[in-house]
């Protein structure tokens, strides 16, 4: 035990001397705008909350499509599907509280824990400010667990549910990112609110791609730059500190809206089998495995995992 206070000291105290040479500021969102939300991105106020959010293609489509990123990623993440879909069908997609230039929970919404019930909740809202009352969804990790939620506590507007490497059960065996074991800490995640070395998102990218080639600097830089959001850093502290392995639901109920299920193979961070498990719960689902991709495949090959969309909403 004292070998392991006198190394956690250690850590502590080259993080502290290498702060000066890491420290990154956070950035104000009119700082991020130009290079991240160009056209069509817009914002809209949902009761004190700024909500950044892409609404594309014929806005006379009955049945939208609304695209959930996941945990540290964005709008962005959806770009290829988003780019197959719109010709054909209205694309819904928005940075969620926390995370991209929407930033943490604030106005009505201040104080609200950063889990997936909450978050659906927040969807729902947007949904109903943009007039949508039926719609498809589809949502990665975290995305995942908040579009399966909305399903289940709105059945009747869900046409249609496609789950890409959901989050929702207790986690076992993951290899989580280190910047999220990091935030978790009681003094290195309150750090990582004022600096962030390029390196770690690194690691968390090669963390979720199944082929790490894949990974360049313009989706570094997107990652880096999105995380430096004013408030997205303390957010993201604040939920991995809340946030539990084990936490999840024993079973996935009250979903009865057509669902596919997409997962990358390679997936280290909630493991392929877990495909099954949701298949067991929905009645009527039915499951594809991209046996090359990883905990984002639909980032890591759009174009492959936007067929099997297709094919499924026809």
């Amino acid at each position: 035990m004292g070998l392991v206070r006198r190394l956690v000291g250690i850590l502590i105290l080259l993080s502290a001397l290498a702060i000066p040479l890491v420290r990154a500021p956070d950035i104000p969102v009119e700082g991020l705008v130009a290079r991240w939300a160009p056209p069509p991105s817009a914002f809209m106020d949902l009761d004190g909350q700024l909500v950044h959010y892409r609404d594309e293609g014929p806005q006379a489509d009955a049945v939208p499509i609304v695209l959930v990123h996941g945990t540290s990623a964005s709008l962005h993440t959806w770009d290829g599907w988003a780019q197959a879909l719109r010709p054909q069908r209205r694309v819904i997609r928005l940075d969620l509280p926390a995370f991209g230039l929407t930033g943490p929970f604030t106005g009505s919404w201040a104080g609200q824990t950063y889990n997936g019930a909450n978050y659906a909740r927040f969807v729902l809202a947007v949904l109903d400010k943009l007039g949508v009352q039926r719609f498809a969804i589809a949502g990665n990790s975290l995305g995942g667990e908040v579009a399966w939620r909305i399903a289940a506590l709105a059945p009747q507007r869900v046409a249609a549910l496609v789950l890409v490497d959901a989050a929702g059960y207790p986690i076992r065996d993951a290899r989580i990112p280190l910047g999220w074991q990091i935030a978790r800490l009681p003094v290195l995640g309150s750090l990582t609110e004022h600096v962030l070395p390029r390196p770690i998102i690194v690691q968390g990218l090669t963390a979720v791609y199944g082929d790490p080639r894949k990974i360049t600097e313009p989706l570094v830089d997107r990652y880096f730059e999105l995380t430096l959001r004013t408030g997205n850093r303390a957010a993201l502290v604040e939920r991995a500190r809340t946030w539990s392995s084990a936490e999840g639901v024993d079973k996935v109920a009250g979903v009865t809206a057509p669902t596919l299920i997409l997962w990358g193979g390679l997936d280290r961070i909630i493991v392929p089998a877990t495909a099954q498990r949701f298949a067991a719960d929905i009645p009527g689902s039915r499951v594809q495995v991209f046996d090359d991709l990883g905990h984002v495949p639909h980032e890591e090959d759009p174009a492959r995992t936007v067929a099997a969309v297709k094919a499924f909403l026809r």
